[in-house]
C-alpha cells in the first residue's frame, strides 16, 4: 500500500479559491473549500494506505478526520512544497489537492507492482495526482505551476518512467468549475454547500 497525501490550505476567508470571488463572497468561497478539503479527506480514510499524511499550510480544524499524520507546507512556490511533501515518503506515494471533492478510494487504491508512476492530468491543463513508487523530489522542483502548461511539463519530467495515466478531473477553481464537480458528486459535502450557498443567493 502506498502512502496517500493531500496537499492543503486551511479554509481561511481570503486565503483559498480566491478566483470564486465573485460570486461568491470570501466567506463563501472558504466554505466550499472547506466542504471540498473534507469530502477529500473523508474519501482518503475510506482509502486502504500505509499512512494518510496532510500537508498543510495554516492550522488544523474539525473538519480532519483520525487516522492523519499533519505535516508543515515548507515555504517555497509550489514545486518547492509539492517536491518537501514527496521527501517525508521512504516508499510509495501518491499526492492530490484539496479541490477535486469528486475523488473516490476506487480512483486512489492505486497499486505500484509493475509501475513507476501515476499521472491524474486536470481539465485546466494541470494535473490532480502525481504517483511515484520511489519519492524523488527533483522530479517537481523546477515545473511551472499554476500555467495551462503545468500538466505537459510534469508529465514530460516522467519520462523514462512506467507510467500508468488516471482519468482526467476537473480542479475546483472558479463557479463554472465548481457547478460542473457538484454534478459528479451530487452528494458530497461540496454539492451541498454550492446548493445551500445557491439557494441563499435566490
Amino acid at each position: 500500500m502506498a502512502t496517500l497525501l493531500v496537499i492543503a490550505k486551511e479554509p481561511r476567508p481570503g486565503r483559498v479559491k480566491t478566483r470564486l470571488t465573485p460570486p461568491f463572497t470570501p466567506r463563501e468561497a472558504a466554505a466550499l473549500a472547506e466542504a471540498a478539503l473534507a469530502d477529500t479527506l473523508d474519501t482518503v480514510a475510506r482509502t486502504p494506505a500505509h499512512r494518510r499524511v496532510l500537508v498543510l499550510e495554516g492550522e488544523p480544524g474539525p473538519w480532519l478526520p483520525p487516522g492523519f499524520e499533519v505535516v508543515r507546507q515548507c515555504p517555497g512556490g509550489l514545486d518547492e512544497r509539492l517536491a518537501a511533501a514527496f521527501a517525508h515518503c521512504a516508499g510509495p506515494a501518491l499526492l492530490i489537492g484539496m479541490d477535486t471533492p469528486q475523488v473516490t478510494p476506487e480512483l486512489l487504491a492505486v497499486d505500484f507492482a509493475g509501475c513507476d508512476a501515476y499521472f491524474g492530468p486536470a481539465e485546466d491543463g494541470g494535473f490532480w495526482a502525481l504517483g511515484l513508487a520511489a519519492p524523488d523530489p527533483a522530479l517537481l522542483l523546477g515545473v511551472p505551476m499554476s500555467t495551462p502548461r503545468t500538466g505537459a511539463v510534469q508529465r514530460a519530467r516522467l519520462a523514462g518512467l512506467r507510467v500508468r495515466d488516471l482519468p482526467r478531473l476537473r480542479d475546483v477553481d472558479t463557479a463554472y468549475d465548481a457547478e460542473l464537480v457538484a454534478k459528479t458528486a451530487p452528494t458530497s459535502r461540496f454539492a451541498a454547500q454550492l446548493a445551500h450557498l445557491t439557494a441563499a443567493d435566490r
